[in-house]
């Protein structure tokens, strides 16, 4: 193939394609139109026709085929011609050498790689190479290896690749960046922030600590941020953590906006609140005097309760725990235990698991899976002598009460360790249905269920002998409990006309006029609508000032006659009929919906309603610092550790942000025989 003679018209042909707008596809399709039906056209398979686009026939008078490249070179491209100087071309067209960009590659209509002409980004290819980083948990160095640097090479000749120093600097700039950000967002929440903290050792056995702040936004959408993955150095006493929090806060400009903050129940957390209070009180930045700013993480009590009462079944847990790693321990075992399930006609999919006896729910998890394979058991017993751990019919027995007897605390521990719903509410019905069936198994269980009954309720009443007064607060303003359900078992526990419902109802009433004496203060202080009128329209009004003033002492009186007669928003809510308690209500759907009747005490409910009852979303930001932190990246800095974990989170959100499950902790020993 030769270059076309008459190439000097290549501005004119682009005009005229620029007017037309030629299509391929089109064009070959009303080219195969003037061919006999009989007739087919081979496919062209050359690489060329992906970067060459054809003209129309009448574009030039000897009818010959021509195509053009991006460049406006236009080559003679009848089928007797050959492609040869088209792809010669293709290797030194400098329009082309720019335009393979990877993000602008696209695949034209005969599926062959296509690109358009517009220049590479090497700003927009150094963020994508960090939010990749930071996502995946890459090493810096990942973009100084050879490979990866030949790859992007061979999608764009004119990138400029980067070192892990500088790919470092960038995720600190896109962090700060961020940081401003989030801390711009903190500064428009309508509401107070809760707060969730807790504390890592790392393999480097530096100590981290993470804070997290829980929000709910304008829209009524329940929020979490990680504000801080920092280093914690010892000692981790009540002071030091004290003093690290409210520098944290001080940070972030929210100090003045905290609600609460929940711990576990380590002993430092008691001097660290009591610390923290005192200093907020002096801020004036507390809520009923700082009540109700410590908050014990529920999913740790939960299980401290049934790690006491697992005591009483020590020796068959154990049996059951050498059972699952005697079929782990080979592959022959694991194909003969799977032969035992066959025959018995279980279904494998179920899953054998091994469980991490300082969470007490991956041992109902594993004891759950046991109970179901217990046939299973009893033929591996038989078949193989080796295996000498199988339990007993008693023992099984014992077991499968235990297990139905502790599915309702399994139960609750998934509920209260959620994060992307508000949990506050959920508390006081599902810790009044633990407390009743405590009693009840303690006062009329018998043998070893009345020993393990009491147990756990000597622990239950060690943390809860009162139930938590602002979540108990909480499920009065789920308009499917409302009062009527906390009289109603309060009735139960403490009897008629108790004290603790006394208090319960002035604790109540006392928050929501704190939230009335909030709002009036801020109306009152809040700048005049309008003009200020002038000097002398100010003279002019210095009679009917008087006159207005005389009737003042009217206004008032007729304002407090209708306000003792007239009920408060949280008189006129709790007056109003329950909703259906078995209803799947969204709790901030309602209030979003009735903030506008109910202002103040919609204003109480956000605020309410934020408190998470776990530390489970700064315990997720540990399993992110596990993989960060390792040990081929042990001598990460501090802050560039911080700077990665929390753009993670900023950035990618819930996305990446999913809590190690019990799937991943218990791992189906029975899923990799093959």
């Amino acid at each position: 193939m030769e270059p076309d003679p008459n190439n000097n018209n290549s501005t004119n042909i682009e005009a005229f394609l620029h007017g037309h707008q030629v299509n391929l596809e089109e064009l070959e399709q009303d080219g195969a139109n003037d061919v006999p039906k009989k007739q087919r056209k081979r496919r062209r398979t050359s690489k060329a026709w992906g970067m060459f686009t054809k003209l129309p026939l009448d574009a030039y008078q000897d009818g010959k085929e021509r195509s053009m490249c991006v460049c406006g070179q236009v080559y003679i491209s009848e089928s007797n011609y050959g492609t040869g100087n088209m792809l010669k071309h293709i290797k030194k067209c400098p329009k082309l050498k720019k335009s393979r960009d990877p993000r602008q590659m696209i695949l034209d209509h005969s599926g062959s790689i296509g690109s358009c002409s517009l220049e590479f980004d090497q700003v927009a290819f150094r963020e994508l190479l960090s939010a990749a980083i930071v996502k995946h948990g890459l090493p810096f160095q990942f973009v100084e290896f050879d490979a990866i640097r030949n790859c992007f090479e061979f999608l764009n000749s004119e990138v400029q690749n980067i070192s892990r120093n500088t790919a470092k600097a960038d995720i600190l700039k896109a962090y700060n960046a961020e940081r401003l950000r989030i801390k711009a967002m903190l500064e428009e929440v309508p509401g107070r922030i809760c707060f969730t903290s807790d504390l890592w050792t790392a393999c480097t056995t530096d100590g981290y600590m993470s804070l997290t702040a829980h929000f709910i936004d304008k829209n009524w959408v329940l929020q979490k941020r990680l504000l801080n993955f920092t280093l914690m150095p010892s000692p981790h006493t009540g002071l030091c953590l004290s003093e690290k929090l409210l520098s944290l806060w001080t940070e972030w400009g929210v100090e003045k906006k905290v609600f609460s903050i929940t711990l576990d129940n380590a002993s430092a957390n008691e001097a660290c609140v009591t610390m923290l209070k005192s200093q907020l009180k002096i801020r004036k930045a507390l809520l009923s005097n700082g009540d109700y700013l410590h908050m014990r993480c529920c999913a740790h009590i939960i299980n401290l309760i049934v790690q006491d009462g697992l005591k009483a079944i020590e020796g068959e847990l154990y049996k059951i725990r050498e059972s699952v790693k005697f079929v782990k321990a080979s592959q022959g075992r694991k194909q003969k235990f799977l032969e035992c399930v066959n025959q018995m006609s279980l279904d494998r999919k179920k899953g054998l698991r091994q469980d991490v006896p300082t969470r007490w729910n991956s041992t109902y998890i594993m004891l759950d899976c046991a109970l179901y394979y217990k046939s299973a058991f009893f033929h591996l017993a038989l078949s193989d002598s080796n295996y000498k751990y199988c339990p007993s019919e008693d023992e099984w027995n014992k077991l499968e009460r235990i297990n139905n007897f502790l599915v309702l605390f399994y139960e609750i521990t998934c509920i209260f360790s959620g994060s992307k719903y508000p949990t506050s509410n959920l508390y006081f019905p599902k810790v009044f249905a633990a407390y009743v069936t405590l009693r009840e198994y303690s006062e009329n269980g018998d043998g070893y269920m009345k020993d393990m009954g009491k147990r756990m309720l000597e622990k239950f009443l060690k943390y809860w002998s009162d139930f938590c007064t602002i979540l108990t607060i909480a499920v009065i303003l789920d308009p499917r409990y409302k009062l009527q359900f906390v009289e109603w078992a309060y009735k139960k526990v403490y009897g008629e006309n108790s004290k603790e419902l006394k208090n319960i109802r002035e604790k109540l009433f006392s928050l929501f006029d704190e939230y009335m004496l909030i709002s009036t203060q801020s109306t009152n202080t809040s700048p005049m609508q309008g003009s200020v009128p002038h000097s002398n329209e100010n003279d002019d009004r210095k009679g009917r000032g008087k006159l207005d003033s005389c009737l003042e002492e009217f206004d008032n009186f007729e304002s407090m006659e209708s306000s003792c007669t007239q009920k408060t928003q949280l008189e006129l809510y709790l007056s109003e009929p329950r909703a259906d308690r078995s209803s799947h209500l969204d709790i901030l759907s309602f209030w979003k919906d009735n903030q506008v009747r109910y202002p103040e005490l919609a204003s109480m409910a956000r605020d309410v309603l934020t408190i998470p009852i776990s530390t489970v979303a700064s315990e997720s930001a540990f399993s992110v610092g596990g993989r960060v932190l390792d040990q081929f990246r042990s001598s990460l800095k501090p802050e560039t550790v911080e700077s990665i974990i929390c753009s993670r989170d900023w950035i990618f959100g819930q996305e990446v942000n999913a809590m190690v499950s019990m799937d991943e902790l218990t791992t189906d020993i029975l899923e990799h025989n093959n």
